[in-house]
């Protein structure tokens, strides 16, 4: 098989789980020596990939894959089976997955650069595009090819830099995004009159070269709205994180670039239903290049209940502590106040997931970052108070299916804590990860030929008819 499936999670021993992903972690590294070229190792897999979607439609093309309800359609089609999404899966009890990886297994198996602790956006790149886990030297060549790739053209600096401060930075990162949409290999390829089953190839080098140019259009809205407007340049000889500390001025930090490493990491993919990864694939379905395609996904997630969400948790604390009056409310203290939120029709932000049904293993690994470098913070304190206290009161009054907390619970506690407190720009940090997920998928959409996605919709009265009618 191509990538990792999640083990099933229901009357299977942990043994059964543990020994087949072993087996296929062992397969990763024994296939990872054949190829140092990141494209090159894509080039290869495509006839294998192509074959194995082609037996999978000739076999079960005509099989059910799940009912459809009323309820789905009126909820924003809700757990509607209806998309594929190879670089990862989301189990409503194991989390994410990523090529069959879960979040522990990709901290301790992809490769760190030397002196950190956190493992790459470029390991996991290498790893969402091929299923396999990279040696140090393919991670690398990740990095040496994104770090000579990532200069801006200087009508994007310009653009960016005439933006009004009270511009918000997801605006201008989206309006950068599109312009950089003027060097399109792909567009200008496909005025050309590509072959279609070369379409991959332009769109990897765009792909590349937009999560190159990522750090420094991010870097630049944040030194332009929130500090001096002065920016550095990209260091050839660091990784993608620490590069991006740097830019945005909290380099000397080793904390802060292995904090980076984990938050690009953990943020990068969530299968394909969320609204900036679907957003992304459908726009790029019409044949939209990945600056379009892209950018589209970064207004999405722009919106609050997508990736807002982060800034909405520590806006919501912030004024939990200011209102009690302490930065160490007791747990009674926040059990008065998440009422208080309830009572009022507002929702507990931070809490709860379209999908998960337990503690999402995202918001895990950055509580086992924050134990091990910020035990004494009194942001996480609270943090860890709500994890006691929250899953309780929202069991209670019984309106939702899961009461745990999910990424955006703790991720703005963490770049608080290093200083990087302006909650407007979190997003955009976001999207620079999500940006690895999306891409790496969009990628395999071209190479694998899908086709525009036009599901089809129907009226109110039409539903109403189908069922008195009969």
């Amino acid at each position: 098989m191509f990538a990792l499936r999640s083990s099933s999670t229901t009357s299977v021993s942990s043994a059964n789980k543990i020994i087949p992903a072993l087996a296929a972690l062992a397969r990763f590294k024994s296939t990872t020596s054949s190829a140092t070229s990141l494209k090159k190792r894509v080039q290869e897999l495509i006839p294998e990939k192509n074959a194995e979607v082609k037996e999978v439609k000739q076999k079960y093309g005509d099989r059910v894959l799940g009912e459809t309800t009323v309820n789905m359609a009126y909820g924003g089609m809700r757990g509607i089976k209806g998309m594929i999404w190879d670089t990862s899966l989301l189990d409503a009890n194991e989390g994410i997955r990523f090529r069959g990886m879960s979040i522990p297994e990709v901290q301790q198996n992809l490769p760190k650069p030397k002196g950190a602790s956190e493992t790459t956006p470029e390991a996991l790149l290498w790893l969402l595009l091929t299923g396999e886990v990279p040696t140090e030297a393919q991670a690398r060549s990740v990095t040496d090819e994104l770090n000579s790739r990532a200069a801006l053209p200087s009508f994007v600096e310009d653009l960016i830099d005439r933006c009004p401060s009270t511009l918000h930075p997801m605006s201008q990162f989206s309006l950068a995004v599109n312009a950089m949409q003027h060097d399109s290999r792909f567009a200008k390829a496909y005025n050309e009159g590509i072959n279609r089953k070369d379409y991959w190839d332009p769109v990897f080098e765009d792909s590349l070269d937009l999560l190159a140019k990522l750090p420094l259009v991010a870097a630049r809205i944040y030194r332009n709205v929130f500090k001096d407007g002065k920016l550095g340049s990209i260091d050839n000889s660091v990784d993608y994180s620490q590069n991006f500390a740097n830019l945005l001025g909290y380099g000397e930090n080793r904390e802060f670039a292995d904090l980076m490493r984990l938050y690009l990491v953990i943020h990068s993919d969530h299968e394909g239903g969320n609204v900036s990864a679907h957003t992304t694939h459908l726009v790029g379905s019409a044949l939209s290049d990945p600056y379009l395609s892209f950018a589209a996904g970064l207004n999405g997630l722009a919106g609050p209940l997508h990736g807002l969400a982060n800034q909405e948790v520590l806006r919501w604390i912030i004024n939990m502590q200011e209102e009690i009056g302490t930065d160490t409310p007791t747990e009674e203290q926040i059990r008065d106040y998440c009422w208080k939120t309830l009572n009022s029709g507002r929702v507990v932000p931070g809490y709860g997931h379209a999908v998960l049904r337990k503690t999402d293993p995202r918001y895990m690994a950055q509580r086992e970052f924050a134990q091990k470098h910020l035990p004494e913070d009194n942001l996480f304190k609270t943090v860890s108070t709500l994890y006691k206290v929250v899953p309780g009161v929202l069991t209670e009054q019984g309106k939702t299916k899961n009461p745990w907390p999910n990424v955006d619970a703790h991720s703005g506690v963490l770049l608080r804590h290093y200083g990087l407190v302006e909650q407007d720009f979190y997003t955009v940090m976001f999207g620079v990860s999500r940006a690895f997920g999306v891409l790496s998928q969009l990628i395999w959409d071209r190479a694998l030929g899908f086709s525009i996605e036009r599901p089809k919709s129907l009226t109110t009265e039409s539903i109403r008819q189908m069922f008195e009618n009969k």
